[in-house]
């Protein structure tokens, strides 16, 4: 378990200095190459579990200490092993002693008797503890009070439970081909499999248990693709037809893409101002056996890349906050500043308006966000509409068969245990 907590605590470490965890985390499974396939999965559970709930450990731990700690790797390594004793299932003895084994390798020595003394004296004070952690709301909901705050204001009657499914483990959904099978027949192909699965959308199938992608029957062969059931309403709502002439803007890794060529043959032009990305979308529409034009450009910028001829649809899948994808992306609660949305929404706006002039009289174009904050949704539209009399926004209407698990409010869907939270406005030239 040691090696475990030291790659975990390394990957928080990074993560707490402002960095990426899909990218500190290999970075740190990399210094430890003696750990086996078990060990590095563990570490990758330790890392997500510990910044999820990194709030309540952080007030925790400042109880527990009589001054900040001035080693970033051992705050970080009493972080890991505090999540465990918390909310892990293995038993507070061997926490305690494969954290002090941990702290051993350290280069500070006296680390190991801060670990000791420290996760030892938790397990002491725990009950009285808790009262005094549980007065504070980042500990309580595990968010920066920013966006508590925030989310009280705009979901007066959903905050509370925005903040919760937040902190669950997210949902592994399909995205089925309609192209090669249909979501009915594909349950079915699973079940012979052994694999439990639900359908809950048209083409969309949720997994009761996750699994590595490359088992899923079907994947390689573009069968099926992994896509969360919120973000898979893109095509539907734009109204696409064939021969469309489509942009696809913003549109690595893909996943959007290769749902709107399954739906129709559309003319596409993916566009993506990050080669390397758009790497990933040609590898997805490869494996799907479809076909784009890609092209490297700024979506807030038609120099270099738009020829001057109109599209019939665009989707803008803008850059925004990911505040709706939190539960999948756990590190964005600590990276994200308040401040940072209004640069988000400055980018976005810029976006809107360029890709705008590009869009033929009648067209239709589809904003995206994985926001819930409404600076970067609906208030960007009204401004929007503000400044623009040839645009109009249309009703988004969503399936109904998702009952009392999806909740769509103007656009908004409100996170829940089978979706993220995503915001789609519609909009049509006049």
């Amino acid at each position: 378990m040691y090696i475990a907590q030291q790659i975990s605590a390394n990957a928080v470490h990074q993560v707490l200095s402002g960095k990426n965890l899909t990218l500190a985390l290999p970075l740190a499974q990399q210094r430890f190459t003696q750990a086996t396939p078990q060990q590095r999965g563990a570490a990758a559970d330790l890392s997500y579990g510990t910044l999820r709930f990194y709030g309540e450990l952080e007030i925790y731990l400042n109880q527990l200490l009589d001054k900040p700690l001035a080693d970033g790797h051992v705050h970080a390594l009493l972080l890991v092993a505090l999540y465990q004793l918390l909310h892990d299932k293995a038993d507070d003895f061997t926490v305690v002693n494969q954290a002090v084994k941990a702290a051993s390798y350290a280069k500070p020595k006296w680390a190991k008797g801060l670990v000791n003394g420290v996760l030892r004296n938790f397990l002491r004070q725990q009950t009285a503890l808790m009262p005094k952690v549980m007065q504070h709301e980042v500990a309580q909901y595990a968010y920066p009070q920013w966006w508590i705050n925030k989310l009280k204001q705009q979901y007066p009657q959903d905050w509370q439970a925005m903040l919760q499914v937040g902190n669950m483990h997210p949902p592994m959904t399909l995205r089925v081909n309609r192209r090669k099978i249909t979501t009915q027949d594909y349950v079915q192909l699973l079940d012979r499999h052994g694999i439990q699965a639900q359908q809950i959308g048209s083409f969309a199938v949720r997994l009761d248990r996750p699994m590595a992608v490359g088992d899923i029957p079907g994947f390689n062969e573009g069968v099926v693709s992994v896509q969360d059931y919120g973000a898979q309403l893109a095509p539907h709502l734009l109204d696409i037809s064939a021969d469309m002439r489509v942009l696809d803007a913003c549109c690595a890794p893909g996943g959007k893409t290769g749902h709107v060529l399954e739906f129709a043959d559309v003319q596409l032009t993916a566009l993506d101002n990050d080669a390397s990305r758009l790497d990933r979308v040609a590898s997805n529409l490869q494996r799907l056996s479809l076909n784009a034009t890609l092209k490297v450009g700024d979506a807030a910028n038609a120099k270099g890349w738009f020829d001057g001829q109109l599209f019939d649809r665009i989707l803008a899948d803008v850059p925004c906050s990911a505040s709706g994808i939190v539960r999948r992306h756990v590190d964005i609660k600590w990276l994200r500043r308040e401040a940072d949305i209004v640069s988000f929404a400055q980018q976005q706006s810029a976006i809107l308006l360029n890709l705008w002039q590009m869009l033929a009289k009648g067209g239709k174009l589809l904003y995206v966000t994985c926001s819930v904050f409404d600076e970067e949704n609906q208030q960007q539209i009204d401004a929007f509409l503000r400044q623009h009399v040839d645009a109009k926004q249309l009703p988004v209407r969503v399936e109904s068969n998702l009952d009392e698990h999806m909740r769509c409010l103007n656009g908004q869907l409100i996170p829940s245990p089978l979706h993220d939270g995503l915001f789609y406005a519609l909009l049509q030239k006049i």
